[in-house]
């Protein structure tokens, strides 16, 4: 996998949604603690590292999660984000998907020419829950990005998106229950609704994992097994693909010299593994290792 980019690492707990999180339960098994904030050395500037041919090895249109073991907008990390945005405006060709549930930071941290947004920033507001929600998603509404999800995960609480789907600026919500040590369950009838609401806004909607514990019909299901429990999630039947095509309107190849903007961009190929036919994400994935033995799957 190349699709992550984690300029910096460690958080600090400011919600519910926070109390079991993975990153802290993986730091503990490395007897390291979560909240220990810091700036990755070697990784930091990874959007422009290259190949021995020269080329990034992030290629142009492909999607980067970034701060997966932290939080992009972390008032700790105000002092590191400046430079962060330089590498994403130097890099307009790559998509770079934004989650924090932090949304009040985040108009104040903006670089100036930010305008009313750039075009390969993907911005997600994070919500587990219905008080998150009406407390996070009005900023959302309200903050500069042309293009907005929410992530609703790890999903604790039952959530009505509605009204805020309604405003027509959301163009997909991704949802998945709570893994490690602690998970609370996650509920079919939960998950149905907000699936109900994404289709009569016709708003993508993507469940990508059960949690740990996911109950249907009343019955509990108990599963450690994160390629288990995305292709349940799958199975479910719950997912959700807008009839509006989202567009991103990324200049073509940086490897190119001439760079004509709203060009198609030049994409790498894809690899998948076999699994990857059940994720709810794979179009949102940059793929696998280009080993070739999976190709098409």
């Amino acid at each position: 996998m190349h699709d992550i980019w984690n300029p910096w690492h460690g958080c600090k707990k400011i919600s519910e949604g926070c109390e079991n999180c993975y990153m802290y339960f993986l730091d503990a098994q490395r007897d390291k603690s979560g909240a220990d904030i810091y700036r990755v050395k070697n990784n930091f500037d990874y959007p422009l590292h290259k190949d021995r041919s020269g080329n990034y090895k992030i290629r142009s249109g492909e999607y980067i999660r970034v701060c997966m073991t932290s939080d992009f907008f972390l008032e700790e990390a105000d002092e590191w984000r400046k430079e962060a945005w330089q590498i994403i405006k130097k890099r307009s060709d790559v998509i770079f998907i934004l989650v924090t549930k932090r949304p009040e930071r985040v108009e104040k941290t903006l670089p100036s020419d930010w305008g009313d947004g750039w075009e390969n920033v993907w911005f997600h507001a994070t919500t587990e829950n219905q008080k998150r929600a009406d407390e996070r998603l009005p900023i959302l509404l309200e903050l500069p990005f042309k293009h907005k999800g929410v992530m609703v995960a790890p999903y604790i609480g039952k959530i009505s998106l509605l009204k805020y789907l309604q405003s027509g600026q959301i163009e997909n919500v991704w949802c998945g229950g709570e893994n490690y040590n602690g998970a609370r369950p996650l509920f079919f009838e939960w998950v149905e609704q907000l699936s109900n609401e994404c289709r009569t806004c016709d708003v993508t909607f993507e469940f990508f994992e059960t949690g740990n514990v996911f109950v249907k019909n009343n019955r509990k299901i108990s599963n450690g097994d994160k390629m288990e429990q995305t292709k349940l999630a799958y199975l479910s039947g719950l997912n959700y693909e807008s009839t509006k095509k989202q567009v991103f309107k990324l200049p073509q190849a940086m490897e190119h010299k001439q760079i004509n903007l709203f060009e198609k961009p030049v994409q790498a190929e894809k690899y998948f593994k076999i699994h990857c036919k059940y994720c709810a994400m794979k179009k949102r994935c940059a793929g696998c290792s280009k080993c070739g033995k999976c190709k098409g799957v």
